[in-house]
């Protein structure tokens, strides 16, 4: 089984996404920004999918060092476990990032401070989260492996084409992770190409996804990229 993100229809009104993925997948990962982003829970009562939820992270920077933006964005967050209270679904966040190279020991420092605050609202509301692994944008934490010690034992959500374009997925895929998004790209752009369209190994990348005993996200721009992946991915299996 595959789930599949909203985000290959993002430009569609999250109902009207919903309603295309119905047939395509039983597990849903509604990405909250845009026209995705969830007010209330009640969008998604209306289908019967499992859910996981990408929390909103553009905008948001829990390792901020200007402390309103921080404390807001761990409210944004946890208004979004919430929500994922109610669907007993899964959250994934965005790790933050530092405006500049001197400040990042004072930034991961607010980073772990925002984690820990984070943990107690999700223990509060029943809610698991994990946090993910960015791409080749500097200043962003979690690039590579060497700085899983930060989220100190948090469930990883592993992005394969993050991890593919700072050069370090195998590494990544030495680790176990609770949450997976699947797609491809050449080893330069955050594409989200479908897969087979990039440079990832996948075959290495499915026997990391069986060994963690994890359903997939198929994380694509297209719905047909998305349909193509799926099709792909039973080939690799």
């Amino acid at each position: 089984m595959f789930g599949v993100s909203t985000f290959c229809l993002h430009r569609q009104p999250l109902e009207a996404a919903l309603h295309a993925l119905a047939p395509v997948t039983d597990y849903v990962e509604v990405m909250d920004e845009g026209l995705h982003f969830l007010a209330s829970a009640e969008p998604l009562e209306s289908y019967s999918f499992s859910y996981a939820i990408h929390a909103p992270s553009r905008g948001v920077n829990i390792a901020s060092l200007l402390e309103p933006i921080r404390r807001a964005s761990v409210e944004v967050l946890t208004e979004a476990f919430a929500i994922a209270g109610e669907v007993g679904a899964d959250v994934v966040v965005h790790p933050g990032y530092y405006a500049w190279h001197e400040e990042r020991e004072r930034a991961a420092e607010r980073f772990r401070q925002s984690l820990d605050e984070l943990r107690q609202a999700a223990d509060d509301l029943s809610v698991t989260f994990t946090v993910e692994n960015m791409g080749n944008w500097e200043y962003f934490f979690l690039r590579t492996p060497d700085e899983l010690p930060l989220i100190d034992g948090l469930g990883f959500t592993l992005d394969v084409g993050h991890a593919h374009l700072n050069g370090c997925l195998p590494e990544f895929l030495a680790h176990p992770a609770a949450h997976y998004h699947l797609h491809d790209n050449s080893g330069v752009h955050d594409t989200h190409s479908p897969v087979g369209e990039g440079t990832i190994d996948f075959g290495a990348v499915m026997d990391a996804v069986s060994r963690d005993n994890v359903i997939p996200i198929v994380e694509v721009d297209t719905l047909e990229g998305v349909q193509a992946s799926i099709e792909t991915l039973r080939e690799v299996r």
